[in-house]
Protein backbone atom coordinates (compact mmCIF):
# COMPACT_ATOMS: atom_id res chain seq x y z
CA UNK A 1 0.00 0.00 0.00
CA UNK A 2 2.82 2.41 0.37
CA UNK A 3 2.37 3.46 -3.25
CA UNK A 4 -0.91 3.40 -3.40
CA UNK A 5 -0.10 6.23 -0.43
CA UNK A 6 2.76 7.82 -2.60
CA UNK A 7 0.09 8.56 -5.05
CA UNK A 8 -2.39 9.86 -2.83
CA UNK A 9 0.21 12.04 -1.66
CA UNK A 10 1.09 13.42 -4.43
CA UNK A 11 -2.57 14.36 -5.05
CA UNK A 12 -3.01 15.99 -1.95
CA UNK A 13 0.18 18.08 -2.67
CA UNK A 14 -1.07 19.23 -6.01
CA UNK A 15 -4.42 19.94 -4.70
CA UNK A 16 -2.69 22.31 -2.15
CA UNK A 17 -1.85 24.70 -5.08
CA UNK A 18 -4.11 24.19 -7.57
CA UNK A 19 -7.29 24.92 -5.00
CA UNK A 20 -5.46 28.61 -5.41
CA UNK A 21 -7.30 28.74 -9.06
CA UNK A 22 -6.17 28.34 -12.87
CA UNK A 23 -5.51 32.50 -12.60
CA UNK A 24 -2.62 31.28 -10.09
CA UNK A 25 -1.67 28.35 -12.29
CA UNK A 26 -1.64 30.27 -15.39
CA UNK A 27 0.51 33.20 -13.96
CA UNK A 28 2.70 31.40 -10.97
CA UNK A 29 5.71 29.79 -12.87
CA UNK A 30 6.70 28.07 -9.39
CA UNK A 31 2.89 26.62 -8.77
CA UNK A 32 3.04 25.16 -12.55
CA UNK A 33 6.38 23.55 -11.20
CA UNK A 34 5.55 22.57 -8.22
CA UNK A 35 2.36 20.56 -10.24
CA UNK A 36 4.02 19.09 -12.81
CA UNK A 37 6.66 17.88 -10.50
CA UNK A 38 4.09 16.12 -8.27
CA UNK A 39 2.20 14.89 -11.69
CA UNK A 40 6.04 13.06 -12.15
CA UNK A 41 5.77 11.64 -8.32
CA UNK A 42 2.22 10.71 -8.93
CA UNK A 43 3.19 8.53 -11.98
CA UNK A 44 6.59 7.00 -10.58
CA UNK A 45 4.80 5.98 -7.53
CA UNK A 46 2.40 4.40 -10.32
CA UNK A 47 5.29 2.79 -12.26
CA UNK A 48 6.18 0.83 -8.91
CA UNK A 49 2.78 -0.97 -8.33
CA UNK A 50 3.06 -4.55 -9.07
CA UNK A 51 1.37 -5.28 -12.39
CA UNK A 52 -0.53 -8.04 -10.75
CA UNK A 53 -2.17 -5.77 -8.36
CA UNK A 54 -2.23 -2.86 -10.96
CA UNK A 55 -4.43 -6.18 -12.91
CA UNK A 56 -6.77 -5.87 -9.67
CA UNK A 57 -7.85 -2.60 -10.06
CA UNK A 58 -8.52 -2.02 -13.69
CA UNK A 59 -10.68 1.14 -12.98
CA UNK A 60 -7.24 2.72 -12.42
CA UNK A 61 -5.72 4.49 -15.29
CA UNK A 62 -2.04 2.72 -14.68
CA UNK A 63 -0.97 3.13 -18.05
CA UNK A 64 -2.19 7.20 -18.59
CA UNK A 65 -0.48 7.96 -15.47
CA UNK A 66 2.52 6.31 -16.38
CA UNK A 67 2.45 7.91 -19.84
CA UNK A 68 1.79 11.28 -18.17
CA UNK A 69 4.95 10.86 -16.70
CA UNK A 70 7.46 9.82 -19.30
CA UNK A 71 6.21 13.11 -21.39
CA UNK A 72 6.60 15.26 -18.59
CA UNK A 73 9.91 13.98 -17.65
CA UNK A 74 11.15 13.37 -21.48
CA UNK A 75 9.13 15.99 -23.71
CA UNK A 76 9.30 18.34 -21.25
CA UNK A 77 9.59 21.54 -23.14
CA UNK A 78 6.37 20.07 -25.30
CA UNK A 79 4.32 20.15 -22.48
CA UNK A 80 1.34 21.70 -22.91
CA UNK A 81 -0.12 23.57 -19.76
CA UNK A 82 -3.87 23.68 -21.02
CA UNK A 83 -3.67 20.04 -20.93
CA UNK A 84 -2.00 19.72 -17.37
CA UNK A 85 -4.60 22.02 -15.86
CA UNK A 86 -7.47 20.05 -17.66
CA UNK A 87 -6.13 16.46 -16.13
CA UNK A 88 -5.78 18.28 -12.64
CA UNK A 89 -9.38 19.67 -12.92
CA UNK A 90 -11.06 16.61 -14.55
CA UNK A 91 -8.96 13.27 -13.67
CA UNK A 92 -7.33 13.88 -10.33
CA UNK A 93 -10.70 14.01 -8.28
CA UNK A 94 -11.42 10.28 -9.60
CA UNK A 95 -8.07 9.29 -9.15
CA UNK A 96 -7.79 10.15 -5.97
CA UNK A 97 -11.56 8.77 -5.18
CA UNK A 98 -10.51 5.45 -6.92
CA UNK A 99 -7.16 5.19 -5.08
CA UNK A 100 -8.89 5.83 -1.30
CA UNK A 101 -11.61 2.83 -2.34
CA UNK A 102 -7.98 0.96 -2.91
CA UNK A 103 -6.86 2.37 0.63
CA UNK A 104 -10.18 1.65 2.51
CA UNK A 105 -10.39 -1.40 5.16
CA UNK A 106 -10.43 -4.51 3.19
CA UNK A 107 -8.56 -4.04 0.49
CA UNK A 108 -5.54 -6.07 -0.97
CA UNK A 109 -1.76 -5.27 -0.46
CA UNK A 110 0.34 -4.99 -2.98
CA UNK A 111 3.15 -7.44 -2.53
CA UNK A 112 6.81 -5.46 -3.22
CA UNK A 113 8.22 -4.95 -6.45
CA UNK A 114 11.68 -4.80 -4.46
CA UNK A 115 13.23 -6.88 -1.78
CA UNK A 116 14.13 -4.79 1.15
CA UNK A 117 17.96 -4.94 1.93
CA UNK A 118 19.41 -5.89 5.09
CA UNK A 119 21.77 -3.37 6.54
CA UNK A 120 24.77 -2.43 4.75
CA UNK A 121 27.77 -4.41 6.01
CA UNK A 122 31.38 -2.35 6.66
CA UNK A 123 34.23 -4.30 4.88
CA UNK A 124 37.39 -4.28 6.98
CA UNK A 125 40.80 -3.75 5.24
CA UNK A 126 42.54 -6.66 3.89
CA UNK A 127 45.96 -7.37 5.63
Amino acid sequence: MERIQDMLEAVQRIEKYASQGRRAFDSDELIQVYILHYLQILGEAAYKVPADFRKKYPEVPWNMIQGTRHILVHDYFQVDLEVVWRVVEKDLPDLKRKLQDIKAPGAQEPTAVYKARGPKLKRGKKK
